[in-house]
């Protein structure tokens, strides 16, 4: 007997690493505005709440609303272009997510990326998987406000009590909150199990595997 009838997940961090693609479109961009490149790990600190969040952190201190909005404009260029160079699901959840959908549980997807790079990123390494999958769109305010789980609930028709979300991130932990639902908190993303635990992280998920045990028998 299965636990949860949907599981809602984030994308960056929790299904995919997409921090390589996300570094090297960010530090494109930077360059070619003229401005200095950051690290990896600098990234990572940075993205969570969208891409134009991503760009304000990463730009210098200081610099104007113009200015940054080039950025923002050569980071979506690049980003369109490069979105899956390094890109990959994480070891183990394609072969968790066969098994929840062979089990008859719905899936979807609600990222804070972009909304025209989280269908066809969703589409190319997990064909025919999702139910729905929700990105940054006009109207539809970005996690960690409930607007877009919320959307996909009434999509699906399926009542928040039998429906959970899954991120990586503290932005995650707020959105699930904020939508009234259960949450679980993966530890092999953007944040480890500290700093999960830190901003209110009420169980921590170390594999794929575990996972799956959680969401089919609880």
């Amino acid at each position: 007997m299965k636990r949860y009838d949907l599981a809602i997940f984030d994308l960056d961090g929790t299904i995919l690493d997409t921090l390589a693609d996300l570094a090297g479109s960010t530090n494109a961009a930077l360059a070619a505005c003229g401005y200095p490149t950051r690290t990896v790990d600098e990234v990572r600190r940075f993205v969570g709440n969208g891409v134009r969040r991503l760009i304000q952190l990463a730009v210098p201190d200081g610099t104007g609303e113009a200015d940054m909005e080039r950025v923002f404009a050569a980071f979506k260029a690049h980003y369109a272009a490069h979105s899956m160079d390094a890109t990959r699901p994480y070891d183990g959840v394609p072969a968790l997510l066969a098994r929840l959908k062979g089990d008859g549980v719905r899936l979807a997807v609600v990222s804070n990326k972009l909304d025209g790079a989280v269908g066809p990123l969703c589409e190319h390494f997990f064909p025919d998987t999702f139910d729905v999958t929700v990105g940054e769109r006009p109207g539809v305010r970005k996690k960690p406000a409930p607007d877009a789980v919320q959307a996909v609930l009434e999509a699906l028709d399926i009542p928040r009590e039998a429906a959970v979300y899954i991120g990586d991130s503290e932005v995650d932990i707020a959105t699930a909150k904020n939508a009234g639902m259960d949450e679980l908190a993966v530890t092999w993303g953007f944040r480890d199990g500290a700093f999960l635990r830190e901003n209110g992280a009420v169980r921590l998920v170390s594999s794929p595997g575990e996972l799956y045990d959680i969401l089919t028998k609880g």
